[in-house]
Order: structure tokens, then sequence, then C-alpha cells
């Protein structure tokens, strides 16, 4: 499975100047991301190590748990992508078997339920240590030809979150607009 994203895939990214965003592979390593994601998702410990994944993130680290506030959603979430893009790779069975070694019932009977497809959009919550509380509106895209890598971007979901990301960017409020969904 490659690691590798596209150049123009990460010059989409770096486009992305005031929103968040970032791509992902089919068993959730979080491949590229653009500044505004790394200013969000260094703080909650998503980026630490060299390979961060974010299914990884979510299942195991208790930090996710004080994050997300709708933490169990977005677990059955990761292990709804996971089944959805597992087509018999035996890369994502060995993902599947360490987390179940890992992390144990919470994740062997998500496994086993096989919860509901995971939405490619949404708004998700998230508690950010620097900012507060923040709701964000997310798009997924999926790529052609890049072994099931996606984008996915976040944008402010209502104006408390615009200020909130502004902040985080070192901008003045107001630079954002959030989108009513």
């Amino acid at each position: 499975m490659s690691r590798a994203v596209r150049p123009t895939v990460q010059a989409v990214l770096d486009a992305l100047r005031d929103s968040p965003a970032y791509v992902l592979n089919r068993l959730g390593d979080v491949l590229a991301w653009n500044d505004p994601f790394d200013r969000l998702a260094r703080p909650l410990g998503l980026l630490d190590g060299h390979r961060p994944n974010l299914v990884w993130y979510v299942l195991t680290d208790e930090r996710a748990r004080d994050h997300f506030p709708d933490w169990a959603r977005l677990a059955d979430q990761q292990v709804a992508e996971l089944h959805r893009l597992r087509r018999g790779d035996r890369a994502v069975d060995d993902f599947a078997e360490r987390l179940a070694r890992t992390v144990g019932v919470p994740f062997t009977q998500r496994w086993q339920r096989r919860p509901v497809a995971a939405p490619v959009t949404g708004v998700r919550g998230l508690r950010h240590p620097e900012v507060g509380l923040l709701r964000l509106t997310y798009e997924t895209l999926e790529f052609a030809d890049s072994d099931h890598q996606r984008l996915v971007v976040h944008v402010p979901a209502d104006a408390a979150t615009a200020a909130g990301l502004d902040r985080l960017q070192g901008r003045l409020p107001g630079h954002l607009r959030s989108v009513a969904g």
C-alpha cells in the first residue's frame, strides 16, 4: 500500500490555506496535511510519531475520548471505514488484528458488529485544548487511481468555531465564515 501522495494532491492541500485538510489512505494513515490542520491536530496528539494514523489514535489514545464529545460514534465510523475499504486487502486485516490485540473488546465488538459506514459529510464536535469547543463541518473526497486515498476538509459550522480557527491560525477574527448545514 502506497503512502505517497501525488504532487497535485499536495498542491490542493497547500492551496487550502484557511481550511484544515488532510489525506488518508484505507488504513487511516494521515499521509499529508496542510498547516491549518497541523495547528488544529498537533495539540490533540493526533500527529505524534512519524506515521500518524487517525483510526489508531481514535481507538487507542485516551486523549481522543477527551477531545471528541461524540467519541463512540466517531469510533464506530472509523471501524466502518476500515470495513468499507477492506475489499480483501490483507493489510487491512493485519491492521484490524493489531487493533484487536491492542484495544481488545472495545474494538472487536465494533469490528464484529460492522457499524454503518461513515458519512462523507457531516458535523463533528472537537474540544481543542487551546480554543475550546469547535463544531467542524467536514467533506470527504475520494481520489481516483490513488490506492483509496481520500481528502478530508474541515470548515467551521458556526461563528464561534470560525473565530476559534482564526485564533489557531493567528488571524484576526472574522477571516473565516461558517457554513450553515
